[in-house]
């Protein structure tokens, strides 16, 4: 059972990652890329990370347990610095002058 839950937080990372890259490569400014990316970069690695330690902690070892412990804290780590990050280079972009995309910009 414990085997399926993280298989599937592990493939649910992976599919929200996924849609990230996706964002990524559909949405039309760097704003709206860094924010599909910075969303879906701090849901999928924390799903991602949660299922290997869910994984690694079945056996219920002392030495098993002490490791999912480390990877639950790398988990909070993404979950506070991915976005501290994004908001970081949105200000730095907004910084130096980076425009917006509009429609007015299209022009055949």
């Amino acid at each position: 059972m414990i085997n399926i839950l993280a298989t599937v937080l592990i493939a649910t990372g992976i599919l929200v990652l996924a849609c990230g890259v996706i964002g990524i490569l559909r949405l039309p400014d760097f704003y709206t890329r860094m924010h599909a990316a910075g969303k879906t970069d701090s849901l999928g690695a924390v799903l991602i990370v949660l299922g290997f330690a869910l994984y690694n902690g079945q056996s219920l070892a002392p030495a098993d347990l002490l490791v999912s412990l480390k990877i639950l804290f790398i988990a909070v780590f993404i979950f506070v610095a991915s976005p501290t990050a994004t908001h970081a280079i949105m200000q730095t972009a907004i910084a130096l002058g980076v425009k917006p995309w509009s429609r007015k910009e299209e022009k055949p």
